[in-house]
């Protein structure tokens, strides 16, 4: 996998109504307001992070790239650019050729096919220049729109963690599903950098 300077140098995509570019300091203060949020968070068993959080996080992103743990991105709409989403690739096994998928929207932007639209160019970074053979995402069994999500983009369900997850009082179900570069169509192979 050639993963060095892509974790120092994400590079930017663009599609027909977003932007997806690399995280900077000055998002922490619009990605607080989807990682504030209830509606959001519970999706992946956390509770919601305060403004000194969300930019000690961000920090730690931006200032330890060699950590190669996670590559970050957000999502602006082109005429603002503000975040209003986030992706990341994270628990890379270079060995193995395999990472997972981490992604959250502002609750405002629902409804609307954004994530859709702006998965498919990272995922095809993801097989040609990270060179993965597998991509992996692991929500909670009652996230329902990313479960659809994913099937849309292509993964397979392949199997139930049964009580996995301890959240509020509560455990959760949590799903596997996974993408081969065998099963990405090619029309999505190669991304629109930019």
């Amino acid at each position: 996998m050639k993963l060095d300077r892509e974790f120092a140098h994400p590079p930017k995509f663009t599609t027909q109504r977003l932007r997806v570019r690399p995280m900077k300091f000055t998002d922490a203060k619009a990605i607080f307001e989807f990682k504030s949020n209830e509606a959001v968070t519970k999706h992946y068993g956390q509770e919601p992070k305060s403004l000194e959080e969300t930019r000690a996080w961000v920090r730690r992103r931006l200032t330890e790239p060699k950590r190669r743990d996670s590559i970050f991105w957000v999502f602006t709409l082109k005429r603002d650019d503000t975040a209003i989403g986030s992706f990341c690739f994270w628990n890379f096994d270079p060995d193995f050729r395999t990472a997972e998928i981490g992604y959250e929207l502002h609750p405002a932007h629902w409804g609307r096919g954004l994530m859709a639209e702006a998965i498919p160019p990272i995922l095809g970074y993801g097989f040609s220049r990270l060179g993965l053979h597998r991509v992996e995402a692991c929500p909670l069994a009652d996230n329902e729109p990313s479960k659809k999500l994913l099937l849309k983009l292509g993964f397979k369900y392949e199997g139930n963690l049964r009580q996995r997850v301890f959240f509020r009082g509560h455990h959760y179900d949590q799903l596997y599903y996974g993408l081969l570069r065998e099963d990405w169509p090619k029309s999505n192979r190669g991304p629109t950098l930019g």
